[in-house]
């Protein structure tokens, strides 16, 4: 596809860039002026376009609507879901996965109602970003990508993966796929106006809150909520499966973990892989929301 090969481009000079920076900049984001500069304009691309269509899409659509919404979306998501926690090795999320799909996608109206969770099998998140990180890759450079927002030359890499199997991306008919991607992206900046709206008001500084929010969020994602204590410790690259890792006395679950990481962590205005811009955030409803 011929987003995905310019994406590509753009993480090959990214990387490059990255590596030959000064040494001036930050171990993490080596090339934080061009970043920010990307920032701005994805900011100004989500003031005048992608918040105003959230604003409208949640002052016309019903909450219970725009619920099962996201619920349809989130249980497309889950079947990729469950092969990355399948290519980590842990069988047991990931056939809980697989039931997910099962259950929800029959008795649960393709997906509109969260039937799965209430029968007790835990919405997950995984993506091919993380799968790499759990067979020891290092995230590398923070990286803001036009469009796509934050990332790191993994998880891009990854997204790559990610885009390429998506049901949505994968649509034969245009329209069809047009369409599927508005609403997606919609239903998600429309999930988090008021998260955003709190950073706005509370961060100085949205750009630094957004990055360490950001590889906060990816880190605990990547060792699924057990960070190990010993912040030296935080790269996956050398110390093998996460399993063999220090972990804290008393871990937390995944969702746990990323209930306090803000919303706007992985924002942007073009859908990806996982739906895109994954934006955390829930909608208080009678149904049950699969995010």
């Amino acid at each position: 596809m011929n987003h995905l090969k310019r994406l590509g481009m753009v993480m090959l000079l990214a990387g490059s860039i990255a590596g030959c920076a000064t040494t001036g900049q930050s171990s993490r984001d080596p090339i934080e002026p061009i970043n920010r500069a990307i920032f701005g304009f994805n900011e100004g691309v989500d003031n005048a376009i992608i918040k105003p269509v959230a604003e409208g899409y949640r002052a016309v659509v019903p909450g219970l609507l725009r619920t099962g919404v996201t619920n349809f979306f989130s249980n497309v998501e889950d079947v990729w879901i469950a092969v990355n926690n399948l290519l980590q090795g842990k069988v047991e999320e990931g056939l809980g996965d697989v039931m997910r799909v099962a259950i929800n996608t029959t008795f649960g109206l393709l997906g509109v109602i969260d039937v799965a969770s209430d029968a007790g099998l835990d919405k997950h998140n995984e993506d091919f970003g993380q799968t790499l990180g759990r067979w020891g890759l290092g995230s590398g450079p923070y990286l803001v990508l036009p469009f796509f927002g934050p990332s790191s030359l993994r998880d891009g890499v990854g997204w790559m993966f990610d885009s390429s199997v998506d049901p949505v991306a994968n649509i034969g008919d245009v329209g069809t796929r047009n369409t599927a991607y508005v609403v997606r992206v919609a239903d998600r900046r429309a999930n988090a106006l008021d998260a955003t709206q709190l950073l706005e008001e509370a961060a100085i500084d949205k750009y630094t809150f957004t990055r360490e929010s950001y590889l906060q969020r990816r880190r605990s994602q990547v060792y699924d909520g057990r960070p190990p204590r010993d912040e030296s410790d935080a790269e996956p690259s050398d110390q093998g499966p996460r399993e063999k890792r220090p972990e804290p006395d008393a871990p937390i679950k995944q969702s746990e973990a990323e209930d306090f990481s803000p919303a706007l962590a992985e924002t942007g205005p073009v859908p990806s892989p996982s739906g895109a811009p994954a934006l955390a955030g829930s909608t208080a409803s009678a149904f049950k929301t699969n995010n």
